[in-house]
């Protein structure tokens, strides 16, 4: 009689939220079990409220930018900033020998080009191609860093910097960044690119980058600098006269090498400095590398890579209609310009802008050139835009293969962050034994950036309508967290439902999973599905396949957030309810943890967090550990459920053991 007067009494409560009722056909639409109305929406966007956060913290950054009045303040930022920068990248390994090799050598008109290959580390190979005037050296020497092409080094914008600079006597070298060219870092069975987007290569090669503490910036930057080893290795070139230059995804690269190689005596960023502010206001964070975990929280623009430089010679290349917001980059260049100017040269910094769309034009090119003669070569005369002549790319290859993954013992960003890994498994092992299980969950908490329990209120809930179906019934809700956000949620009822209950978690929100549900709900149970932060009702973006919502992953990795931090803190809040409404805080029912895919990884946080709020957890489609990701090139679909450096610390299965081995059950 007690557990029947129980059923009867969880039946009557979970349906004493009912205001409207709808009948519909077997089939719902989506439509119909939406619980926001349109006011509503914008307030719970997950993306708009990290914008919020963005805009906070660049305001911050800019009050204290107002500080920086004398050379020893700037001098003691710039030196905060590179050690803040090198920190969260991860460091760099120790330098190793180049083994350079010339494999070939074409004739040009007044030059000659070597297609040459070395070591950035040891088997990990570098390809570029060294145009060498001829004439008496040594000469000014520039780097080339390509753009997000295919063709990389190849490519004819790419070939036009090199060929530009030659013709003014400057030596230059176009290289192969990862995951482009002739070093794609994922390749099919007949050893071609696997992805053509090499953006998508790049931030899968951020998945396991970010769970070990590094980024895809880190080995970029590390082949960036490697690649000005080898420049002053060659005695046509003057090592005390190095210049850095690159278009779109180049200019990124340029302005993270300009920043912390102090060896870049002349940089031209072209297509890319812009700032936060107008970045996140348009187009929204971009692929991995353009992302520095934690930068925005720390007061680290995009101007800051100029000021982190200062006082040596800076050109801003820009085009007047590029998609990196032309006003950002005449702030970050009013900004720059304030910085040089109160240390006494001002003339060291300039911006160009020419009409025109994302990319170098003519007379862009032409002022580089004017801007590496002028601080190289101590020639200040304007640069004539010019017809230059390039080759087809399979002319300028260095391998017969046309890959370097093909070469013996060729270890991709894969295979390294795999070896990191393997590193970072004995010191998790002895760290997670050194600790008592409150300890590492205080260390949970402070790396995925979750409250303290203390701090954390229940939720308060407001009711959204019925719809009934054949057998059951489900009910529209809304559950108001302290932490201002908003979770839509349903809760779907059978006739007589058990005194347990269930949450369901699904990586497509509280909508998804209905066949799943409907068969707990068969079993006599009522279960509650939600919306976490940027699913469902609280998002506008479409997941990518690959990517998942790399947007907004990225917009909280700049903030020094985890999605995952966020979504475990939503879950709990949602655990929370289903566990004590109207129940008394003593006597909880019990919460059975059902969840689909990546958001597996949330529940588990949630479960080793708070062990005692779940009978059970159920994870299906669900990693049961990261360090076997890190090495893998096609797991895809990861990115939006890693958190930085987090193995370091614990991996999955450290979670299970504090969620409890014998709640925890992996499906499929």
């Amino acid at each position: 009689m007690t557990h029947l007067r129980a059923c009867q009494r969880l039946l009557l409560v979970l349906s004493s939220c009912v205001l409207n009722t709808v009948f519909l056909n077997p089939s719902m639409k989506a439509q119909d079990l939406q619980c926001l109305n349109e006011e509503e929406k914008v307030s719970a966007n997950f993306y708009s409220a990290l914008q919020r956060r963005a805009m906070a913290a660049m305001d911050q950054r800019d009050q204290a930018f107002e500080e920086l009045k004398t050379s020893e303040l700037i001098a003691a930022r710039q030196t905060e900033l590179k050690e803040f920068m090198i920190r969260q990248l991860g460091g760099f390994p120790e330098r190793t020998p180049l083994n350079s090799r010339t494999v070939k050598t074409l004739q040009g008109d007044g030059f000659r080009i070597e297609c040459v290959v070395f070591e950035s580390r040891p088997n990990h190979h570098v390809t570029a191609n060294l145009y060498v005037p001829e004439g008496p050296g040594p000469f000014p020497g520039v780097v080339v860093s390509s753009g997000h092409s295919r063709t990389a080094k190849t490519a004819e914008y790419n070939q036009r910097f090199a060929l530009m600079m030659v013709s003014q006597k400057i030596a230059a070298l176009c290289f192969d960044p990862i995951g482009q060219g002739e070093r794609s870092q994922v390749l099919d069975a007949e050893h071609e690119p696997e992805h053509v987007g090499t953006t998508t290569e790049h931030s899968l090669m951020g998945v396991g980058s970010i769970l070990v503490g590094r980024n895809t910036a880190t080995y970029r930057i590390w082949d960036a600098m490697r690649a000005i080893d080898y420049m002053v290795s060659r005695p046509e070139v003057d090592p005390a006269k190095i210049g850095f230059t690159g278009c779109s995804g180049g200019g990124t690269l340029t302005s993270y090498v300009m920043a912390l190689d102090d060896r870049v005596a002349c940089a031209a960023p072209a297509c890319y400095l812009t700032t936060f502010r107008r970045l996140i206001e348009t187009l929204g964070p971009q692929d991995a590398e353009q992302n520095i975990f934690g930068q925005l929280e720390f007061g680290m623009d995009q101007t800051d890579y100029v000021v982190m430089r200062a006082p040596r010679p800076t050109l801003i290349s820009s085009t007047t209609q590029d998609f990196f917001d032309i006003r950002g980059s005449w702030e970050n260049f009013r900004q720059a310009k304030r910085i040089y100017g109160r240390l006494g040269f001002p003339e060291r910094v300039d911006l160009v802008e020419i009409e025109g769309q994302h990319g170098v034009q003519p007379q862009n090119l032409a002022t580089i050139a004017h801007w590496m003669n002028r601080w190289l070569r101590q020639v200040d005369q304007p640069v004539a835009i010019a017809s230059l002549t390039t080759r087809a790319p399979e002319e300028l290859l260095c391998l017969e293969s046309g890959q370097v993954l093909t070469l013996p013992g060729e270890k991709s960003v894969f295979d390294l962050n795999a070896e990191i890994a393997a590193g970072l498994a004995e010191e998790r092992k002895q760290f997670v034994a050194s600790v008592d299980p409150t300890e590492l969950r205080n260390r949970i908490r402070e790396v995925a950036s979750i409250r303290p329990a203390a701090e954390i209120q229940p939720p308060q809930w407001e009711d959204r309508g019925r719809l009934s179906r054949d057998g059951y019934h489900i009910d529209k809700l809304i559950l108001k967290c302290d932490s201002g956000r908003i979770i839509p949620g349903l809760t779907w009822h059978p006739v007589a439902p058990s005194d347990e209950a269930y949450l369901f978690l699904h990586d497509g929100g509280k909508a998804a999973g209905q066949a799943d549900i409907e068969k707990i709900v068969g079993s006599g149970y009522a279960v509650v599905s939600v919306d976490l932060c940027g699913q469902g009702e609280t998002t506008t973006i479409k997941p990518d396949k690959l990517l998942t919502d790399w947007k907004t992953f990225f917009l909280a990795y700049l903030l020094g957030d985890s999605i995952v931090g966020q979504r475990t803190e939503d879950a709990l809040a949602a655990a929370d309810f289903v566990a004590y409404y109207q129940k008394d805080r003593s006597s909880p029912r019990k919460v059975h943890l059902v969840a689909v895919g990546q958001t597996g990884i949330v529940a588990l946080h949630a479960a080793a967090l708070h062990p005692e709020m779940f009978a059970s957890v159920t994870l299906r489609q669900t990693p049961k550990d990261w360090a076997s990701v890190v090495g893998d090139p096609h797991a895809s679909g990861q990115l939006e459920a890693v958190i930085h450096g987090v193995l370091k610390s614990w991996d999955l299965p450290d979670l299970v053991r504090l969620a409890g081995q014998d709640k925890v059950r992996f499906e499929d």
